[in-house]
């Protein structure tokens, strides 16, 4: 399933996506290679040997649209996404130097870090200096918050789907712990509609 939003100008249509579930048909040193209904989308991510060949997976999406790119960066989590969008706001910090970020170091340890001005934590990233580290801290401290929309990672689509009908976030989040991991996202929403309608 994707999420596809469309925004148009009279010279140009970009879409913009949200996220994009496919079967992972390459992995390569900085991207992967998605494929959704006969379209293979090159997506750049953190980890791409992470990927497991020929499986259904769920990637959330940045379009990074310059005059001479038009690019996709992936992640996990929509809390990895949102995060990355924060980072990259960062004066002297973008895509490139903010994705692999996430290869060596988790949503909850760089917020961490840049709420203890942590430089050290900060410029162990590949391209990282204390210049930047320090950026980082001024512009993003005392500014960053678990998003409260995103909870349970391993359901996260099953919540896209679950919302897009209506129901709540807070009625979503106490029925996740009872659904099971192993079905097919069909299953799972099928599941959770049950247990939302007791």
């Amino acid at each position: 399933m994707n999420r596809i939003h469309v925004y148009g100008t009279m010279n140009m249509v970009i879409l913009m996506f949200s996220f994009i579930t496919g079967k992972v048909k390459e992995t390569e040193k900085n991207y992967i290679t998605l494929e959704n209904n006969g379209i293979g989308y090159q997506i750049f991510v953190a980890n791409p040997f992470s990927f497991e060949l020929d499986t259904e997976k769920t990637v959330y999406i940045f379009t990074h649209i310059r005059e001479d790119e038009f690019s996709f960066y992936g992640f996990n989590t929509r809390e990895e996404k949102e995060l990355f969008l924060r980072l990259i706001n960062v004066k002297g910090l973008g895509p490139k130097m903010a994705l692999p970020m996430f290869a060596l170091g988790s949503v909850s340890g760089i917020m961490d870090a840049i709420d203890r001005e942590n430089i050290l934590y900060l410029t162990k990233f590949p391209k990282i200096g204390e210049k930047i580290a320090r950026q980082i801290i001024l512009d993003l401290k005392g500014k960053l918050t678990q998003s409260e929309n995103v909870i349970a990672t391993g359901f996260d689509e099953v919540v896209e789907v679950l919302e897009s009908l209506g129901y709540k976030n807070s009625d979503i989040k106490k029925i996740l712990p009872k659904l099971s991991s192993d079905l097919k996202i069909e299953d799972q929403v099928k599941e959770a509609l049950k247990l939302l309608l007791k």
